[in-house]
């Protein structure tokens, strides 16, 4: 009865646009029947500043209150509760411009434990002409302690509320405009790389394209890492460690290793092949500003190097060298950062009184593979599903990333080719990002369009084989630089500016 009640509201909607009729009315839609879903709001919302639901105007939270209200083009916007078993409660909006639509639906992706509807992305893939949805996932807050005693949550967090909210979000187009999105694509950063990893792999029928930026996809090695490497200056309840240290840190890997791949420009293009040493900078005698007393040199090679088993298998890679100004907000606090204790105290022993001074690496790492059992990791290289349908996948990630190791994307697109054969440059591409931290910022060039080399890749069938990226110091771009399909780099061609994108060319290693 619910499909013959859309149906009907589908051909409806044709029917209007046949005679040029606008789409159908927003308010209308507030009487759509989808399984498990209960719309709370269907309705028209002008152009102006933003004004996230239940705030207010002003800033999406996590921006500050000083950061304006970005602008919002007018829209029908739909809110709703899906729950796909009796314990869920998964939040979504859906928002479709009300002129000008591109004929595309763009979801956007979450950060760390989500528990929020990410208002920002999706107010700039409205303002770009898209349809839009996103979901809080199935919880309110960043802590992970929405799973204990509910492992319906559990599953929603881990893939099922964006696969919901997908489905339901393209009925939603159908009805409003009356014919579906021409394309579909998922964009995210961090857990949204991990969320679009995972629809490539289990759902590979919701996206035509998938942009997937620093994947949290080994979430319980991540996790695991991170406890360790947070923990890699704390001794007798102390850190050793202080955020006044890494610049004398970080100018000594650039003395030893800036000039490897003849510019000097203060960013590696590749940091593996930098073999910086940090006995380097041992005091000669009573430790200084300028140097590293002996514990703290073991400290930083401890961070440096990745983190194992007692058998030696690498659970997961860590910082490379260049990324010491990012290092203060995981290694120089009394205690590792709050997301990886938050996988083993909740996630993996729902136990709120577990104690990370306790954490074994071997021990926990297992502990925490064996409780998730594939559900929220998203390590799966088999991605012929998706491959098969045509679709394309462009992953990117920072060198200087400091939140998720940079190798670990690496890692995952070797995985594929180990799996599928080593030419799939036709459908999945690789872009590492000199300079660049956590999802953006740091002294790299770290603004780019990769959505729109998407797009060309996907309807056009242009592939990215460069992308241009740019530095950007306040509203002044100061640099550009070619991004390049890994395993390629961008390198000097030994004239005009360094700050110039044109002088340089991408190359195998």
């Amino acid at each position: 009865m619910k499909q013959a009640f859309l149906a009907i509201f589908v051909a409806a909607a044709c029917a209007a646009m046949s005679y040029g009729q606008p789409p159908n009315s927003c308010e209308n839609l507030k009487s759509v029947k989808l399984p498990d879903t209960t719309i709370t709001a269907a309705e028209m919302v002008p152009a102006g500043p933003l004004v996230v639901p239940g705030r207010g105007g002003g800033a999406p939270a996590g921006q500050g209150p000083a950061a304006p209200a970005p602008m919002v083009p007018a829209h029908c916007r739909v809110a709703a509760v899906i729950a796909p078993s009796a314990d869920s409660h998964i939040e979504v909006e859906f928002w479709m411009p009300a002129a000008e639509w591109n004929n595309k639906f763009e979801a956007v992706g979450n950060g760390g434990f989500a528990g929020t509807i990410s208002y920002a992305a999706m107010a700039a893939a409205l303002r770009e002409g898209y349809a839009t949805a996103s979901t809080d996932t199935g919880h309110k807050g960043g802590s992970a302690v929405f799973a204990v005693d509910h492992p319906e949550r559990y599953i929603d967090f881990a893939w099922r509320a964006v696969h919901e909210m997908t489905v339901k979000a393209k009925s939603f187009v159908m009805v409003y405009y009356g014919k579906a999105a021409l394309y579909s694509y998922w964009n995210g950063c961090s857990t949204g790389g991990r969320q679009g990893l995972k629809e490539a792999q289990r759902f590979p029928e919701d996206f035509d394209a998938i942009l997937a930026g620093a994947p949290a996809n080994y979430e319980t090695h991540l996790h695991a890492w991170t406890v360790a490497v947070g923990s890699a200056a704390i001794k007798g309840g102390e850190n050793i460690l202080s955020a006044g240290k890494m610049p004398i840190l970080n100018q000594a890997v650039l003395a030893a290793c800036d000039s490897l791949d003849n510019v000097k420009d203060g960013l590696l293009n590749d940091p593996r092949k930098c073999k910086f040493d940090p006995a380097v900078l041992l005091c000669k005698g009573p430790e200084t500003e300028i140097c590293l007393n002996a514990e703290q040199v073991a400290a930083v090679k401890r961070i440096y190097a990745p983190a194992k088993f007692k058998n030696g298998q690498i659970i997961f890679p860590s910082f490379e060298p260049g990324s010491e100004l990012a290092w203060p907000n995981v290694v120089s606090n009394l205690k590792p950062p709050q997301i990886g204790i938050d996988t083993f105290m909740y996630l993996t022993y729902a136990d709120p009184q577990w104690d990370w001074h306790n954490f074994d690496l071997d021990r926990d790492t297992l502990a925490a593979d064996k409780r998730d059992d594939g559900v929220i990791n998203a390590i799966d290289p088999d991605l012929s599903r998706f491959k098969a349908r045509n679709g394309k996948l462009f992953m990117y990630h920072g060198w200087n990333d400091t939140a998720i190791a940079p190798e670990n994307s690496i890692n995952y697109h070797a995985g594929v080719l180990k799996k599928m054969g080593s030419k799939q440059d036709d459908w999945f591409r690789l872009f590492m990002v000199p300079g660049m931290q956590h999802c953006g910022g740091g002294p790299g060039p770290n603004q780019f369009n990769a959505m729109a080399a998407l797009e060309r890749w996907r309807e056009a069938g242009t592939p990215p084989d460069v992308l241009v990226a740019s530095h950007v110091t306040g509203s002044t771009v100061d640099m550009s630089r070619p991004l390049c399909p890994y395993p390629q780099v961008a390198v000097y061609k030994g004239t005009g500016s360094i700050h110039d994108a044109a002088s340089f060319s991408c190359k195998a290693p």
